[in-house]
C-alpha cells in the first residue's frame, strides 16, 4: 500500500513514521509513505499556497494550483491503478473501521490532502472529476482540527492495521476478537495501593477457557461491533 500526502507542514510527519509499527513496515515494505510539500508546487516567489476566499469572510483557502499540479506530479493511473483521493476536513464523511478496513482491501494507493484553514478552493473536486478522479471527504471526528496532518497519520495507522503481515498475526486484530474496551488484566493478581486490594477477577485465573471465553463476551461494550 502506497500512501501520498500532501501538506503545507511536512515535517510534522518525521517522528510519527519513523517510530513503532509504521517504522516496521515501512522497512518491511509493506507500506510506502510520500510526505510532498504542496509549497514546492506553488509558481508564487513567495511560495504562497493560500489566498483570501472570494465574496469576503474571515480566514483563508488553500488555492486549487499547488494541488493540482501536486496530484498531476503523482503520475496516477487512472485504469490501472487502485487509488482514491481524501481530503481531511470537518466537514467531510464520518471515518469508520469498517472504511479502514475497506480501504486497505480495495486500493493499491491512497493520496490525501491535508487541509488547512477555511479549507479548499471547491473547484478542485469538479477538476478531479473531470480528469477522472473521485474526491473523497473525510472527518476523522466530531470536532474541528488547526489542518489535515493528525487525520492522514490516523488514517494511515488505521488502514495499515489491515494490511497483511503489518500485525505479524491476523488474530493480534481486537475487532476481530472480542472487539475493543473488553477488560484486561495482567500481573500481579493482586495490585495493593493505599491500603487497598485490587483483584484480576478470579475467572480469568481458573484455565477454564470456556468460562473465560463467557466472561469477555458478557463484558464485551455494548456500543462496540
Amino acid at each position: 500500500m502506497r500512501f501520498d500526502i500532501l501538506t503545507i507542514f511536512p515535517k510534522i510527519f518525521d517522528s510519527y513514521l519513523n517510530e513503532s509499527m509504521i517504522k516496521r513496515a515501512r522497512a518491511k515494505k509493506l507500506v510506502d509513505i510520500r510526505v510532498h510539500d504542496l509549497r514546492k508546487f506553488s509558481r508564487d516567489r513567495h511560495k504562497k499556497v493560500d489566498d483570501r476566499p472570494y465574496g469576503g469572510g474571515p480566514g483563508m483557502v488553500l488555492k486549487i494550483e499547488p494541488i493540482v499540479r501536486a496530484i498531476s506530479s503523482l503520475k496516477l493511473k487512472i485504469k490501472s491503478e487502485k487509488s482514491k483521493i481524501i481530503i481531511l476536513s470537518a466537514s467531510g464523511k464520518q471515518f469508520t473501521q469498517k472504511m479502514a478496513r475497506d480501504s486497505a482491501q480495495q486500493y493499491d494507493r491512497i493520496i490525501m490532502i491535508a487541509g488547512h484553514y477555511e479549507g479548499v478552493d471547491t473547484r478542485l473536486g469538479k477538476v478531479l472529476s473531470d480528469t477522472g478522479y473521485t474526491l473523497q471527504e473525510i472527518s476523522v471526528g466530531p470536532y474541528v482540527l488547526t489542518g489535515g496532518e493528525l487525520p492522514a497519520m490516523v488514517l494511515i495507522d488505521a488502514v495499515s492495521r489491515h494490511i497483511h503481515g503489518f500485525l505479524g498475526k491476523g488474530e493480534s486484530l481486537e475487532e476481530k476478537r472480542h472487539g475493543i474496551g473488553v477488560p484486561q488484566y495482567t500481573r500481579p493478581k493482586v495490585f495493593g495501593w493505599c491500603g487497598k486490594k485490587y483483584r484480576v477477577p478470579s475467572v480469568l485465573l481458573s484455565g477454564d477457557h470456556k468460562k473465560i471465553e463467557e466472561w469477555r463476551i458478557g463484558h464485551k461494550p455494548k456500543n462496540r461491533g
